[in-house]
């Protein structure tokens, strides 16, 4: 009994594997094979990137303030100086956390709305709509979101960076009276091939944040219990992916030297 339960937990997996890999190569091919519809495009970037600034503000304002605390005191208690904060702050925003904490912003936010907005189209039969006015569904609901996703989350990412960066200069500076000279001279002196290390994760975060959301939107059935199933499935999902692969990422990205 057990080993069927393990059998058919196996093939559920494999058969959706198998179904993103399709959802994957029919975006791309109607990414190449019709006009955009830019409006469209312009309006999920909106969605995905402008709407997501207060929230990605607020995560990234704070990480690099209590980031930049807890290294200076653990650095003066060993020290007895405030040590090496701007670099510290600079790489591990650079590097992890921008891009991490960027990615599950927005699949709580974003991905949320993706699985729900097109579940919600999917139970109340408007895919099927689509089918009938000569409208593929994955041209008009899943690219737009796609492009918007791969565009912004990179975007949002830097944006965290930059911000976070910024929260930890005030707490080096007027918490922990380090000079501006010498926390700004750290961040400089962080390599470019650390902020790519982050730039590209992010671009891997953003098409599993799209990707699962428009995939649960699409296999959405059950009516508004399902749609609440499919939503809470993308988020979970998408985090725990996204934590998952940044190990891997890491791994594959400093084995060829980036970052």
């Amino acid at each position: 009994m057990l080993f069927q339960v393990f059998t058919q937990r196996v093939l559920d997996l494999a058969a959706a594997v198998g179904s993103v890999a399709v959802l994957i190569r029919r975006t791309l091919y109607w990414i190449f094979a019709a006009p955009l519809d830019t409006r469209n495009v312009f309006a999920q970037m909106s969605e995905v990137g402008v709407k997501s600034f207060p929230v990605t503000s607020l995560t990234a304002l704070f990480t690099g303030m209590v980031l930049a605390l807890q290294t200076g005191f653990s650095f003066r208690r060993v020290f007895n100086e405030p040590l090496y904060v701007g670099t510290v702050v600079g790489l591990s925003l650079l590097k992890e956390l921008g891009p991490v904490l960027t990615g599950v912003v927005v699949a709580g936010r974003v991905g949320a709305a993706i699985a729900a907005e097109i579940g919600t189209m999917n139970v109340t039969e408007q895919v099927d709509a689509l089918y009938t006015l000569g409208t593929n569904p994955v041209r008009y609901l899943v690219v737009p979101r796609f492009l918007a996703c791969l565009v912004m989350v990179p975007l949002l990412s830097v944006y965290a960076d930059v911000i976070g960066i910024v929260g930890g200069y005030f707490v080096a500076h007027f918490r922990l009276h380090v000079p501006s000279s010498i926390y700004w001279d750290e961040i400089k002196a962080i390599h470019l091939e650390d902020a790519f290390h982050g730039l590209i994760k992010s671009v891997a975060y953003a098409l599993i944040i799209v990707v699962t959301a428009c995939y649960k939107g699409l296999r959405t059935s059950g009516g508004a219990e399902g749609v609440g199933q499919a939503t809470t499935s993308a988020v979970v999902i998408s985090m725990v992916s996204i934590l998952v692969s940044d190990y891997f990422l890491s791994a594959l990205l400093v084995s060829f030297g980036i970052g």
